[in-house]
């Protein structure tokens, strides 16, 4: 046989294309045996340009090597003659795993056999511009010629592209004839509107059946159907790097059965910790894409490891779940699977596919262990000395269980059991050895006949031995599918880190409205569903996701501007007495819940002889720019319809001033309108207020060559304010725990559960979007 350049470019590869492929050894490799195969059927010198260009392409997008020999002689006969036909051969032989192929079946899927005449494609094509004569006359070459070729496609599955183009082509000069200037001018771009700031009615336009579109997108049609090329239930075989065994089908036969092609996903995330906004797009993502197919999603936890475990965990995970707005199919547990996780561990080992081994945890750890002097123990004894693990015969540390496989980071051996003397919240002391997370995972899958395993990237390396570990047991295996993980910048979400900050008291506990729990953002008063949209902003990715808190901070605001009713509060309170009027002056205002909408809701506030505001609302002296009150300068008082003018400054004995006195008119009688209104209060009700800034200076506090001093020396000294004096309108007094509000001109705030009857508790949400420049 000639070298392998000569052959390659034999069959019409350049040199170029043939240098490429032999670099890469096994398709270099595929390709010469689908060469020699072809050759054998039609002699050395048989395959042309057009035969070996589909060669070449067959072996390259082939992913199962059992069905080169059949393809190549498919192609070599003839009977597969055009990039069409190979795209729907493949297709057919992906569909297809065990043998024997149904050759007719075959034959009638990929247009074995089929002639398309040029007349049938004139034909097809003279119907087509007849159906659309009148707009193309309208229209003429600004017409969407591609809508032509598509509609006579359909009508000709199997003929060349190529000359339904060049047929189209033809017969639409003839109805048009050339090309005149007008044709050739550039279509002018029609201006999108601008939507009014604020606008509900524009808002509403943006959401569909209740889900909200962004950037055109819900994340329901981000994950509905096929819009993540995901495989159909029962399809499982046609993902990529599935393993397909003489038993596949069969099981997933019975999965079928059981399922009824219903879709089915679940979170399955460790009880040793709360969750967090990273945790939030998985939640969305395997509860999201159940409900957007019809299917149901299972909250499974993951509780192999009692030594972590904690009930409060189980709790606020099932709370923060159902807070987002997803019900779960149901709930379950690894442990309760614990029985016939341990029967398929006995039979893994029967199998000789797992052995009881004596190596220490220090020996195992690092990139290159050194393999087991126990990997080739007979199976009689490693059930024997398994059987002793779960008797408590052995020590913690003393002996594991571990499967013979490697996974795709070249770990050898992973361990499925390992001993611990911890009693498990659930069953007690009835079990000493536990199974491990890559036993745990693939099994608890496969027996709740879960369709898509939805997991993080990380774990690409433990896909392989996801599915050898079913196969291996000859259970239904289901697929593993990974996406991106989503993470924050200035913040921590390390369950040992989120801990050591707990510790040392830098934060009061998980619940802390400056972390990044999910129950952190709940006390801080993001709603659920800024959350959920966060999530489909960013989109079901595979790549890592690293996003500014700003962004999640948009969305909040988002909702609450639609949300939130307003209230009028003051954080650094002045008295202010109005002096023109009598005492005992008690005046109903009527301030609008949604300014933007006064259909939405209103309450009442009084306003008496004594109002507060903010002491940033008065200067002594007027600066250039500055628009609010001065003694020089009135102000509005907004909802009241009254003007304020400064009659006389009143301060303590430190100079500071601590009282005005002023002179107020309606707002119709004055001659020239304020330059500002501002807010105020009128026989208040004391509250606290907490502010919050980011904990941490630095973008990223866990990376040591921008934080070298470690996460816990970047923490930001004005993460936190405490307002104890603050006074709020008594229209919220009635308010509840995590109830939302738009304090005027200040911003979002929920109220937090340290709240008492005596005095509420304000957290700050998010600021108001604002200029920056507005003073």
């Amino acid at each position: 046989m000639a070298d392998p350049l000569t052959l390659f470019t034999s069959v019409g590869l350049s040199e170029q294309k043939a240098k490429e492929t032999l670099k890469n050894e096994a398709l270099s490799s595929a390709l010469k045996e689908a060469i020699a195969k072809a050759q054998q059927v039609l002699g050395a010198s048989g395959i042309d340009k057009s035969m070996g260009t589909l060669l070449y392409t067959m072996v390259s997008r082939l992913r199962d090597p059992r069905r080169l020999g059949f393809l190549t002689d498919q192609i070599a006969q003839r009977k597969i003659c055009t990039e069409l036909q190979l795209a729907a051969a493949l297709e057919f032989v992906k569909g297809h795993p065990q043998d024997p192929i149904n050759q007719k079946e075959f034959d009638t899927l990929c247009g074995v056999g089929v002639v398309i005449t040029p007349e049938q494609i004139e034909d097809k094509v003279e119907q087509v511009i007849k159906k659309h004569k009148e707009q193309l006359l309208k229209e003429r070459y600004r017409f969407n010629m591609g809508l032509l070729m598509g509609e006579a496609r359909c009508g000709l599955m199997w003929a060349d592209g190529k000359m339904i183009k060049n047929e189209v082509d033809l017969q639409v000069l003839h109805l048009l004839g050339p090309k005149t200037e007008a044709d050739l001018e550039k279509k002018p771009k029609v201006p999108k509107a601008k939507a009014p700031a604020g606008d509900a009615l524009v808002k509403e336009e943006l959401t569909v059946n209740g889900e909200l579109k962004i950037e055109g997108r819900s994340l329901m049609d981000q994950l509905r159907g096929a819009a993540l090329n995901f495989h159909k239930p029962g399809e499982n075989y046609k993902t990529e790097g599935y393993v397909v065994t003489p038993k596949t089908m069969d099981l997933l036969k019975e999965h079928m059965k059981v399922t009824g092609g219903q879709i089915r996903t679940r979170f399955p995330p460790e009880p040793n910790g709360i969750l967090h906004i990273g945790h939030a797009k998985a939640i969305n993502f395997n509860f999201g894409y159940a409900k957007a197919n019809d299917g149901i999603c299972f909250l499974r936890y993951d509780d192999t490891n009692p030594e972590k475990e904690e009930e409060k965990y189980f709790t606020a995970i099932k709370d923060m779940v159902e807070w987002l707005g997803y019900k779960p199919y149901a709930v379950t547990h690894a442990s309760d699977y614990f029985q016939t996780l341990y029967d398929l561990a006995v039979e893994l080992i029967r199998r000789g596919h797992a052995y009881v081994c004596h190596q220490r945890g220090e020996e195992l750890k690092g990139h290159n262990p050194p393999p087991s002097p126990w990997r080739e123990r007979p199976a009689e004894e490693s059930l024997v000395l398994f059987d002793r693990m779960r008797q408590g015969l052995f020590a913690e540390g003393e002996a594991t269980l571990r499967m013979k496989t490697v996974m795709e980071d070249g770990k050898l051996d992973p361990v499925a059991y390992r001993i611990k003397y911890t009693a498990h919240h659930r069953t007690g002391d009835t079990w000493c050895i536990y199974p491990t997370y890559d036993y745990t995972h693939c099994l608890c899958d496969s027996i709740e006949n879960i369709t898509h395993s939805l997991c993080t990237k990380e774990f690409q390396a433990r896909r392989s031995s996801y599915f050898w570990l079913c196969n291996a047991l000859d259970v239904y295996c289901p697929v593993q599918w990974e996406y991106g993980r989503l993470n924050l910048t200035y913040t921590v979400v390390s369950k040992r880190k989120i801990i050591k900050l707990v510790e040392t008291s830098i934060v009061r506990d998980w619940d802390d409205p400056r972390l990044f729990t999910l129950t952190a953002l709940r006390r801080r008063g993001f709603p659920p569903e800024a959350i959920n949209n966060f999530c489909a902003k960013v989109g079901v990715t595979v790549a890592q996701v690293t996003m500014e808190p700003h962004m999640l901070e948009a969305c909040v605001r988002d909702v609450l501007n639609d949300h939130a009713p307003r209230a009028m509060a003051v954080l650094e309170p002045l008295k202010v007495t109005i002096t023109n009027l009598p005492e005992g002056t008690w005046n109903d205002v009527r301030v609008p819940d949604f300014p933007a909408n006064e259909f939405m809701g209103s309450h009442v506030v009084p306003f008496t002889r004594t109002i507060f505001i903010e002491q940033s609302d008065f200067r002594e002296v007027i600066e250039k720019g500055y628009k609010r009150l001065t003694p020089d300068q009135p102000v509005g008082l907004r909802h009241a319809g009254y003007v304020i003018s400064v009659q006389k400054v009143i301060k303590d004995a430190q100079g500071r001033v601590a009282e005005l006195e002023v002179l107020c008119c309606s707002s119709h009688e004055v001659a020239e309108k304020p330059k500002a209104f501002i807010h105020w209060v009128s026989e208040p009700k004391k509250c606290e207020v907490r502010l919050y800034e980011r904990l941490f200076l630095h973008k990223n506090p866990e990376d040591p060559s921008e934080v070298p001093g470690g996460f816990l020396s970047d923490i930001n000294p004005n993460s936190l304010q405490v307002i104890d004096c603050a006074l709020v309108d008594c229209s919220v007094s009635k308010a509840k725990v995590f109830d939302k509000f738009q304090f005027e001109r200040v911003g979002y705030f929920a109220v937090d559960p340290d709240s008492t009857e005596d005095k509420l508790v304000f957290n700050r949400t998010v600021t108001l979007k604002e200029d920056p420049g507005k003073i």
